[in-house]
């Protein structure tokens, strides 16, 4: 007879190296995520006190750049094009370590994440098409509330002080890497209209000459990044959006160790962008992005415009909706029991944490209704509403169950034995246990140590000693 087969754990126990990888990535993105708060409050008060308003649309239309190499563009143009190519270069790293490495190299734990993710793009899709098509708005805008935003949904996490639990963290960020690798394919497909051939060739031979230097094991910053700069000109003047070039380049990296190594080249150069992609380039797009007018009209047209209302509820409804339904159907149909831990309400609020679209939303926003500044705004502050919305729905939901998220988490990082490594992932070795007996032995030779010198001090107190004759009763 065979032995019947465990059910497998969604949302289990992480192994200890993805565990640590997570904590890094999550704890550099948490950082970036407060930084892109303050850019993007900081943006709407430049945007909406009268005497700060002109300075912030001169800005923001500032023109610099080569103009005989067709890069004479305006600041917010730089921060769209340019700086968040480093931001889809650090996706492209993590999607290719997922693939390699992570969760994704396993096709049954990447089914979880990978068909939440598509459900929670095509759910707020459908959302936005029904709610515009119904109001007879334009349906240009579908691609807009598809997106979520890691780095600020792990801002409020930050700011409202929640302990989730590690599976539920790798979940968001695994599902966010998926989410990006799909609004590129969008951003590409969708968003590409007239194309230059000749720059078009140019960019793929120089991601040619790019992956042949990382085959021959030529290093040096000083080789890859003028190299890279020239590919994301010509991917630019191609007609394909220049952030494409990025991604490309990171899913080349490789990110597979070999023996000896103790982080890959993938691993290390994510270690070292990724700073610079949270710290400075997703601010900076914030903050000449967000900068949005927050009037009385304004606020109320978001509700009352079929494509902006479409923005909201998709966000909101559809982003939850879809994951949620993504994450409940794929258990069901793969025979996945949730871990003992957590209950499906733990899921929606990650769903609906997940509804917090900004940084690729606002760049599809600006690509959807590109020449019609009015309706970009609008779609903005859209976005901005039903981030907003998504961010106070999941604090709350979050909050009921925060008590337990602490207990979980502070029982996922104990390290009693002191060793470095939590004691959960010690529990099956035979030295973890000597440890910890030799711990409480020391602590048991303390405690009748204590305990024998309280005693004696006691017998001193009482003439003649404990037990004498003179020391009983009168």
């Amino acid at each position: 007879m065979t032995a019947p087969r465990t059910p497998r754990k969604a949302f289990g126990r992480l192994s200890l190296p993805e565990r640590t990888y997570v904590a890094d990535a999550l704890r550099t993105e948490t950082v970036g995520g407060v930084l892109l708060l303050v850019a993007a409050v900081a943006a709407l008060i430049w945007a909406n006190i009268p005497t700060l308003q002109h300075s912030y649309e001169s800005v923001s239309h500032f023109h610099f750049g080569p103009e005989a190499l067709g890069l004479n563009l305006s600041v917010a143009h730089w921060a769209a094009d340019g700086l968040l190519a480093i931001f889809f270069f650090v996706a492209g790293i993590e999607l290719k370590r997922e693939l390699v490495a992570g969760d994704l190299k396993d096709p049954k734990a990447a089914a979880l994440p990978v068909v939440a993710a598509l459900c929670g793009m095509a759910v707020p899709a459908v959302v936005y098409t029904v709610t515009s098509t119904a109001g007879g708005g334009s349906l240009a805008g579908w691609a807009v509330p598809t997106a979520t935003d890691i780095a600020f949904a792990l801002a409020v996490l930050a700011v409202i002080g929640t302990s989730l639990p590690s599976a539920l963290r790798a979940f968001l960020l695994t599902l966010a890497v998926v989410d990006d690798l799909f609004a590129i394919l969008i951003i590409a497909v969708f968003f590409t209209e007239n194309l230059n051939f000749a720059a078009l060739g140019g960019a793929f031979v120089g991601l040619a000459v790019f992956w042949l230097l990382l085959r021959k094991g030529v290093r040096g910053w000083y080789v890859y990044v003028p190299l890279g700069l020239v590919i994301w000109g010509l991917m630019y003047n191609s007609g394909v959006h220049a952030t494409i070039a990025g991604v490309a380049m990171g899913l080349m990296l490789r990110c597979h160790r070999r023996e000896g190594e103790e982080q890959s080249p993938g691993e290390h150069i994510e270690h070292l962008v990724r700073p610079l992609s949270a710290g400075l380039a997703v601010p900076l797009f914030a903050l000449f992005s967000a900068g949005v007018s927050l009037s009385g009209g304004a606020l109320a047209d978001v509700f009352t415009k079929p494509e902006t209302l479409g923005v909201v509820l998709g966000l909101v409804v559809g982003k939850t909706l879809g994951i949620f339904g993504g994450t409940w159907l794929t258990s069901r149909f793969t025979r996945a029991s949730l871990s003992d831990d957590l209950e499906w309400a733990d899921v929606f609020a990650v769903a609906t944490l997940a509804g917090i679209g900004f940084t690729v939303s606002l760049l599809i926003g600006e690509l959807a209704f590109e020449g019609d500044t009015a309706m970009t705004a609008q779609v903005k502050a859209a976005v901005l509403t039903g981030s907003v919305v998504a961010a106070a729905l999941a604090t709350v939901l979050l909050k009921v169950r925060n008590a337990k998220y602490r207990r979980m988490t502070e029982a996922e990082e104990r390290d009693d034995d002191l060793s470095g490594i939590p004691d959960i992932y010690e529990e099956d070795d035979p030295a973890y246990h000597l440890r910890m007996a030799a711990i409480h032995e020391r602590k048991a030779a303390e405690h009748r140590r204590i305990a024998e010198e309280m005693v004696s001090a006691r017998r001193a107190e009482v003439p003649g000693g404990a037990g004498d004759e003179g020391g009983g009763p009168a």
